[in-house]
């Protein structure tokens, strides 16, 4: 069977003696020029590394990103700006106003719980305060910003009644004196050990550990120097009520990913 040679076939001479190579030989198809990856919409870019700035950026609260922690670290950081010049005795009055003891939960609980929450035991400056911003903040990206407020206010609600119903209680049975009903009890760090406890459910299982040992060490350590043990009692307990929400926050966060959730 004869086959045409096609004009693409060139017409080889072999070197040296002037004879044509007529015989169709395989054309050899050219390599294509290679494509350089940023060009080419399969294989896009690798990302850039992020600077620091952005990073540190990252785990503050932002109006848009994290609008729950924003907003109430504005208030907070209000608060206490009004604490730090305000007169000593106005501010002791008004923490003792907004102090969820037995007698405040007895007659107005929705006003103190919230009242008590406007403050920060310490200062801005307290661990407390660091606490917030880090862990609200890495809460809320994760989980959105109603769902931190939920977890807050279980901590700070469920960790204050566990320890302030107790002395009622006590006192009723007179294993306590009645000034005792009068205990001033206020600021954010029961909702704040409770979103550091759910928080810890939603990272990877190395720096899970970290957080809970580390955090849960101190708090251990504060219970045992019996300075104020129902507080430090209150705060390990706001970080068991944290880490009982794991199932809970897992399902709102595969939710807001858009993974059916079980």
């Amino acid at each position: 069977m004869e086959r045409t040679v096609s004009a693409a076939d060139a017409v080889v001479t072999a070197p040296g003696t002037g004879v044509h190579l007529l015989d169709g030989m395989p054309r050899q198809r050219t390599a294509p020029l290679p494509v350089h990856p940023a060009a080419d919409p399969w294989f896009p870019a690798p990302a850039r590394t992020p600077r620091p700035a952005v990073r540190i950026r990252a785990l503050l609260p932002l109006p848009a990103q994290t609008p729950f922690t924003f907003g109430y670290a504005a208030v907070l950081a209000v608060t206490s700006l009004f604490a730090e010049y305000a007169d000593p005795a106005l501010m002791h009055s008004l923490y003792q106003g907004s102090s969820t003891d037995v007698a405040h939960l007895a007659h107005d609980p929705l006003l103190v719980l919230i009242a008590s929450a406007l403050w920060i035991a310490g200062g801005p400056g307290s661990t407390y305060a660091l606490l917030f911003l880090l862990a609200l903040t890495a809460l809320e990206r994760r989980i959105g910003g109603p769902r931190t407020a939920v977890v807050f206010l279980l901590g700070h609600v469920l960790a204050t009644l566990a320890t302030e119903v107790p002395v009622g209680l006590a006192v009723q049975a007179g294993q306590l004196p009645g000034s005792s009903l009068h205990r001033l009890d206020y600021g954010i760090s029961f909702g704040v050990a409770a979103s550091v406890g759910a928080l810890a459910g939603l990272v990877r299982p190395w720096l899970r550990g970290t957080i809970l040992a580390v955090f849960g060490g101190i708090l251990l350590a504060d219970l045992l120097q019996f300075t104020d043990p129902l507080s430090d009692w209150g705060h390990l307990l706001s970080l068991a009520i944290g880490v009982g929400t794991w199932p809970l926050v897992r399902r709102w966060r595969r939710v807001g990913l858009g993974v059916a959730g079980g």
